[in-house]
């Protein structure tokens, strides 16, 4: 059997939080049920394709898919099961905000029909920090989240930080690492702020003080560090893990494995086609499919891709599976403190991820000749 996950995007979000750039709608609840009958039936019309395959893992990302509700979630999760052929221990994530995740028999009830795994945006400990980002939760909720979590029976939770915001100080940030492992999460995800173009933030990007390119380096770095020294292993750029806790279903992205995607905004890679939905939710709601791109890659694209992705997690890629010019370039890197060599698989070190990109283009143009 073909092994394949499943992406559930929940576009539907109480406040939009200004550095964000996903598809997420505030103000649009009255579009919830109808959103799930949509979902519904087209979980339900992928049945066929995926009848040879095993799903292993299941992501509700979004927006914020907690705010979806708990009845409704455990409408769309039941109609996973009825069409596809689930594998026990199947890794199924919800995304939360710690304000829409307060609720102890709700979340024991998500627990119950099969969630197993939850992401809570903790973003910060500091709610001067959280004010200014636009989210709408304080960090008592997230303690709060946390705790009822774990009433509810969830033993794999992750938190997700964001270094480098307005006005954030080093010492700031080693706070709010601290309050983070004092929830003792089983995984950390720790993202450096961007300012993506389209977002509240740009627009209004003269009027914060916000931690340079050095800063934000040294803030991610003594994440590293930290974490380490707690038990958390870095498996890829952004993501910690204590053993045997990685998300199974993100590193399906860094292996290129098969996953389908729902709703509107959502990727897919199935059947060696690339495509999106385009983020259009009253198309979607009419029962129109549109896509925003569709392609099948080559199979050079998708050696470049594999190299590329694995080059994003600390495993690396294997050596003996490069051109002797990758192979030198890595090399070079080595040299520096910026990749290592072990057990056969050149990876990059986390001075090495804070330049992943200069790296990267390098090695896409020797793959290229």
């Amino acid at each position: 059997m073909r092994s394949l996950g499943l992406y559930i995007h929940i576009p539907f979000c109480k406040a939009k939080c200004i550095y964000c750039d996903f598809y997420s709608l505030p103000r649009a609840e009255g579009q919830m049920d109808a959103y799930v009958s949509a979902l519904t039936a087209q979980l339900a019309a992928w049945r066929e394709r995926a009848a040879d395959c095993t799903v292993d893992t299941v992501y509700f990302g979004g927006g914020t898919p907690s705010y979806l509700g708990p009845d409704r979630l455990c409408r769309l999760l039941d109609t996973v099961f009825q069409s596809y052929r689930v594998a026990p221990g199947a890794e199924i994530t919800l995304e939360a905000n710690p304000d829409s995740a307060q609720d102890i028999s709700a979340l024991r009830q998500l627990h119950d029909v099969g969630f197993d795994r939850l992401s809570l945006g903790m973003q910060s400990a500091d709610d001067a920090e959280l004010r200014r980002i636009g989210r709408v939760h304080t960090h008592a909720q997230t303690v709060r989240a946390v705790e009822n979590a774990r009433a509810a029976g969830f033993d794999n939770l992750s938190l997700d930080l964001i270094y480098g915001l307005p006005g954030q100080t080093m010492t700031r940030w080693q706070a709010n690492l601290d309050a983070a492992l004092a929830l003792a999460p089983e995984h950390l995800s720790c993202y450096g702020l961007k300012v993506e173009e389209g977002t509240p933030l740009f627009a209004r990007r003269e009027r914060f003080t916000l931690p340079d390119d050095d800063a934000q380096a040294d803030m991610y770095l003594s994440a590293v560090g930290l974490l380490a020294r707690q038990g958390y292993e870095q498996y890829e750029i952004s993501n910690f893990a204590r053993p045997g806790r990685a998300s199974r279903h993100n590193s399906r992205y860094w292996t290129l494995a098969e996953y389908v995607g729902f709703g509107p905004g959502a990727h897919s890679d199935f059947g060696g086609e690339r495509f999106a939905l385009a983020r259009d939710l009253d198309a979607y709601l009419a029962g129109h499919i549109v896509y925003s791109e569709r392609s099948a890659p080559s199979a050079r694209e998708r050696e470049t891709e594999r190299v590329m992705l694995a080059l994003r997690t600390t495993r690396g890629v294997a050596a003996d599976t490069l051109p002797e010019a990758a192979r030198r370039i890595l090399r070079n890197c080595e040299a520096h403190g910026l990749a290592h060599l072990s057990g056969g698989f050149y990876a990059l070190t986390p001075r090495g991820f804070l330049v992943s990109n200069a790296i990267l283009v390098d090695l896409l143009e020797t793959m290229e000749l």
